[in-house]
């Protein structure tokens, strides 16, 4: 069990969410500026804490080392979540799952194994886990997600050529992927990136209506 934060939308009836998963040593509380930032009343927030510990925040997944395990673990608490809120009333495609580094990782993981379709999956200056394995194990599912993903041209820790690639072999698979690299480091580029992720997410809800 994961533990969770629900931020309400402004709109008290809205269906509509948006999960945020920190990346490593961060925590929900790295995701609280968020909601007020991107401005979107009608879109409820579950701000989400990884699994384990990881000197004074948490972690998605050992790292260094053998990250398979925890990954896999951590996708299934995912689903799991994903799970429970389809049954709370959050429609599969009225979700949008966003992380980012760790966060980013395990949001395109779960996501384009999830065998429902989410409103849109973003991912933040992360990388992808199991590339050919992923890409041979597409379903119909995963080729109708919607994804934004972002990186920094000057991340010092995940450099932008090697998540570049990954995401070009990610489109020339037939996946809707939308890139975009921005001037800066392992961040958030400001309001730039955030007027970016917020017209993604605006068009996810645009499309599955309601």
């Amino acid at each position: 069990m994961l533990h969770t934060e629900l931020v309400p939308a402004a709109d008290k009836n809205s269906r509509r969410l948006m999960i945020m998963l920190h990346g490593l040593g961060d925590s929900l509380e790295g995701w609280r500026w968020l909601p007020p930032t991107l401005e979107l009343p009608w879109l409820n927030y579950l701000l989400v804490n990884a699994p384990d510990e990881y000197f004074g925040g948490w972690s998605w997944f050992n790292f260094p080392g053998e990250i398979a395990p925890g990954i896999h673990r951590s996708r299934r608490l995912l689903f799991e979540l994903l799970d429970e809120l389809r049954a709370q009333g959050f429609p599969a495609d009225q979700i949008t799952l966003c992380g980012f580094s760790q966060g980013c990782l395990m949001a395109i993981e779960t996501g384009l194994h999830y065998p429902h379709r989410l409103a849109g999956i973003v991912g933040i200056s992360g990388w992808v886990f199991e590339l050919d394995a992923l890409l041979a194990g597409l379903t119909p599912v995963a080729r109708s997600q919607r994804l934004l993903i972002t990186h920094g041209r000057f991340d010092p820790l995940l450099p932008l050529a090697e998540t570049e690639a990954q995401v070009r072999r990610l489109q020339a698979a037939g996946l809707a992927v939308e890139w975009r690299e921005f001037p800066k480091e392992h961040s958030v580029h400001g309001l730039e990136e955030v007027a970016l992720i917020r017209e993604f997410v605006r068009a996810g809800y645009a499309v599955v209506g309601s």
